[in-house]
């Protein structure tokens, strides 16, 4: 599923295995439980985390064979990921995805929850997948999307073209920070990345809640999320 490790002030958390890190309700707990014990963890006067993952995919989004079968489970599935993204925006201390493979649909929108994305430049793309696979966007992604993404014309291209871009075309585009050769090459980057804010010795509380201002209509879309235990009662 996913493993937490500690270097000095930098958390790594990794998407482990070398499937497709499908966001079904199991993997999106274990990413939820990691952020869990980087809150719990005594604080430092500043950290930061970083987020990667293994084999070919950052995440292939939503597991749709999970879901498929029951409206309870898109439901839930769903609702886990908006609680997942509103944990990463309240989160304490910055925060890097290290995007090494590709990053589809909700995983792209996992990826943009960081405040950081750094992408490997000879493999992985990123792409809104639902006009090819004929699903309608979630309107809480778009609401993400336009606070990620400030040019129209390239939430369009994203959206209503279902690009797949590669990291320099994301890096023009101005969705990611930077590029770089290799899946190590990007991991070590996005680590730096994290040491240089780390050295400015912000306080994490601050910085989280600036970010929640700053995201503010993205947490006042999800709202209310359906409440777990109620839709686990209906599978």
């Amino acid at each position: 599923m996913c493993t937490l490790e500690k270097r000095g002030d930098i958390y790594i958390l990794t998407l482990t295995g070398s499937d497709e890190h499908r966001l079904n309700p199991t993997l999106i707990d274990s990413i939820r439980s990691a952020l869990r014990r980087v809150r719990a963890e005594p604080a430092s006067p500043s950290s930061a985390l970083v987020t990667k993952a293994e084999g070919r995919f950052f995440s292939n989004g939503f597991d749709l064979a999970w879901a498929q079968s029951s409206q309870p489970r898109r439901e839930l599935m769903s609702a886990k990921l908006q609680l997942l993204v509103k944990e990463l925006i309240s989160l304490p201390m910055p925060t890097i995805a290290s995007v090494t493979g590709h990053a589809s649909a909700a995983g792209m929108i996992l990826a943009l929850s960081h405040d950081y994305v750094l992408m490997r430049k000879e493999r992985g793309f990123l792409y809104m997948s639902e006009l090819d696979i004929g699903l309608v966007l979630p309107d809480w992604f778009m609401v993400l999307l336009k606070c990620k993404i400030g040019d129209a014309r390239v939430r369009s291209e994203v959206v209503l073209t279902a690009a797949k871009l590669t990291a320099e075309m994301a890096a023009v585009r101005g969705i990611v920070h930077s590029a770089h050769d290799g899946a190590e090459e990007t991991v070590e980057a996005a680590i730096r990345l994290g040491q240089d804010l780390v050295k400015r010795g912000w306080d994490g509380n601050v910085y989280g809640k600036n970010r929640m201002v700053v995201l503010k209509e993205v947490l006042e879309k999800i709202g209310t999320v359906p409440g777990e235990a109620k839709t686990m009662s209906k599978l």
